[in-house]
C-alpha cells in the first residue's frame, strides 16, 4: 500500500481498484438464514455523501437495497408546497427515511421510517400511498367491511388530489435536514414553495440517535483560573486553531484552520478555511462571533463601477441575496457563510448554478437550461463591469457586511437599513422559544407564544 490518503467516501464514477465495499453476515428476515449485506460509502455528484447498502440471501433469493445520508445536517428542514396544477405533481422530492409527509386537506400523514429514503415526485408519493392502502382490501371486505369502506373513501379522496381540481398542500418535515423539494423556476423564488429550517428538539435528537447525555455540572472554577481568563481570550484571538475534518469535495481527511478576527466598522467573526492537499479544493466559512444581532439588516448596493467587484463581503448563513434586474433570488443556505469579495460571491453563485443537477442536469428541460445559461452569462457581464445591477442582501440575523469604500463616511451608492424582525423571522432563528432568564423553571403556559418567567 502507498502513502496516498484514501477518501472515506468514494465517487460513484471512481476508477479505484479497491471499491471499499464492506461485507457483513446478517440475518434474512424472510427465511431466517444468514445472508450478506454489502455497504459502500460513496458520494453522489452535486448532492452529498451517502451510504449504499445491499442485502442478498442465497437461501431464499430475498434481495433489497437502501440508501442513507452519510451525516445529519445542523438544522432540520420543513417544506410547505402548494399543488395548484397537474405539472406540480411532477415536482421531484428527495426524501430521507427521517421525513414525515402530510397533506392537511385530507388528513393524510406518512410517518418517518415507514418507507426508505428515495427520490420521487409528489405524484409518486400519492400513488404509493394508494397502493399501500389497497393491499389486503379483499380480505378486509370479507372480515371487516366497515373498515374496508372507510379505506375506500380515503383512497377516493387521494385520487381526487391527483386530478388537481382543487389546491392542496404537501408538507415535508425532516429533522435530519436531508430532504429537498425541486424549485422549477430557480434561481427565482417560488411563491408556492416555502422552506424553513429549525433547531431540533431534544426528542428529535433522540429519534436520530443524537441525544447525548448532558455532562454533569462542574464545580466552581478556582479564582486563579478566573484571573487568567482575559489572557486566555487574547491568546485564542491571536492563535490559528487547526483541527481535523473531511474534505467536502473528495472526502479525504484534511485540516481546517480557524481564526477569530475583527472586521473594521463591523464586528468580530470566526473564519474557518480548508485547503485539501488531496484534490486542491479550497473553501472558507464564516460564523458571527457575537451571536444574533438585535435587529435584522438590509444592504442595497448599486453597481456603478468595475471597482465595486473588489468590495469585501461577509455573507452569513441566514443572508438572502437578490438581484432584481436578473430575476435572481438566493436563499440563505444555498452557498453558506462566506467572507470574500463581491466578485468572489458572484463566482460562487455562478458555480452553484452550473453544477446544480436539478437546474442543468439530464433531468432538467431545455427551457430551464436556457434560462440558467442566460443568467450565468448575465452574471459574467456584471463581473466584467458591462452590466450595472443592484445587489440586495437581507440578513434577519444582522450578521452580514458589505464594505463601505468611503468609511467612516456614508457610501453614496450603498444603503444600509436595520429593521425589527417579524415573528416568523424570529421563529426561523429559534429566538421565540429562547429563554435567557429563569431558564431552570418551566413556563406555566406552554401554549403561549411569549416567554413567561416566574
Amino acid at each position: 500500500m502507498g502513502d496516498t490518503i484514501q477518501p472515506i467516501y468514494v465517487d460513484l464514477a471512481s476508477e479505484s481498484d479497491d471499491p471499499q465495499v464492506t461485507e457483513i453476515d446478517s440475518l434474512c428476515l424472510t427465511c431466517h438464514e444468514m445472508g450478506k449485506t454489502r455497504l459502500l460509502m460513496t458520494k453522489i455528484p452535486h448532492y452529498k455523501e451517502v451510504i449504499l447498502s445491499s442485502f442478498s440471501c442465497d437461501h431464499c433469493g430475498n434481495h433489497n437495497t437502501s440508501i442513507q445520508p452519510g451525516q445529519y445536517q445542523e438544522l432540520g428542514v420543513c417544506y410547505h408546497f402548494t399543488v395548484r396544477e397537474e405539472k406540480d405533481l411532477s415536482r421531484q422530492i428527495v426524501r430521507s427515511n427521517c421525513a414525515t409527509v402530510s397533506v392537511p386537506e385530507v388528513e393524510l400523514e406518512i410517518p418517518a421510517d415507514s418507507e426508505k429514503g428515495e427520490i420521487t415526485t409528489v405524484e409518486g408519493i400519492l400513488r404509493r400511498t394508494i397502493e399501500g392502502l389497497s393491499q389486503d382490501q379483499s380480505d378486509r371486505r370479507l372480515y371487516h367491511p366497515e373498515i374496508a369502506e372507510q379505506i375506500e373513501e380515503f383512497i377516493s379522496k387521494i385520487e381526487e388530489l391527483l386530478d388537481c381540481k382543487t389546491d392542496f398542500t404537501v408538507v415535508v418535515d425532516d429533522p435530519s435536514g436531508n430532504t429537498f423539494i425541486e424549485n422549477p423556476i430557480a434561481p427565482q423564488q417560488d411563491p408556492y414553495l416555502i422552506r424553513k429550517t429549525y433547531k431540533r428538539t431534544k426528542e428529535q435528537n433522540a429519534l436520530l440517535g443524537l441525544n447525548f447525555e448532558e455532562p454533569e455540572e462542574q464545580e466552581v472554577v478556582e479564582k486563579q483560573d478566573e484571573d487568567n481568563e482575559d489572557e486566555d481570550e487574547t491568546s485564542v484571538k491571536d492563535e490559528v486553531l487547526i483541527f481535523d475534518t473531511i474534505c467536502n469535495h473528495c472526502s479525504k481527511p484534511t485540516k481546517t484552520n480557524m481564526k477569530v478576527t475583527q472586521i473594521p466598522y463591523f464586528k468580530e467573526v470566526v473564519i474557518m478555511a480548508t485547503n485539501c492537499e488531496g484534490c486542491g479544493h479550497r473553501t472558507n466559512e464564516v460564523k458571527s462571533g457575537g451571536g444574533i444581532s438585535e435587529k435584522g439588516k438590509r444592504i442595497t448596493l448599486k453597481l456603478t463601477d468595475p471597482c465595486d467587484m473588489a468590495r469585501d463581503v461577509l455573507k452569513s448563513e441566514t443572508c438572502e441575496i437578490e438581484v432584481p434586474e436578473l430575476g435572481l433570488h438566493l436563499g440563505g443556505g444555498l452557498i453558506g457563510g462566506k467572507f470574500t469579495t463581491l466578485e468572489g460571491l458572484l463566482i460562487d453563485i455562478r458555480n452553484d448554478l452550473e453544477n446544480n443537477p436539478f437546474l442543468t442536469g439530464d433531468s432538467s428541460d431545455n427551457s430551464r437550461k436556457a434560462i440558467i445559461q442566460k443568467l450565468i452569462a448575465d452574471l459574467e457581464q456584471v463581473r466584467n463591469g458591462n452590466l450595472q445591477v443592484t445587489i440586495k442582501m437581507n440578513d434577519p440575523a444582522g450578521n452580514s457586511y458589505l464594505q463601505n469604500l468611503y468609511a467612516p463616511d456614508d457610501d453614496p451608492e450603498m444603503e444600509v437599513e436595520e429593521y425589527e424582525r417579524s415573528y416568523e423571522e424570529n421563529e426561523a432563528l429559534g429566538i421565540n422559544d429562547m429563554k435567557t432568564e429563569n431558564y431552570e423553571e418551566e413556563s406555566i403556559d406552554p401554549g403561549s407564544s411569549s416567554l413567561i418567567c416566574s
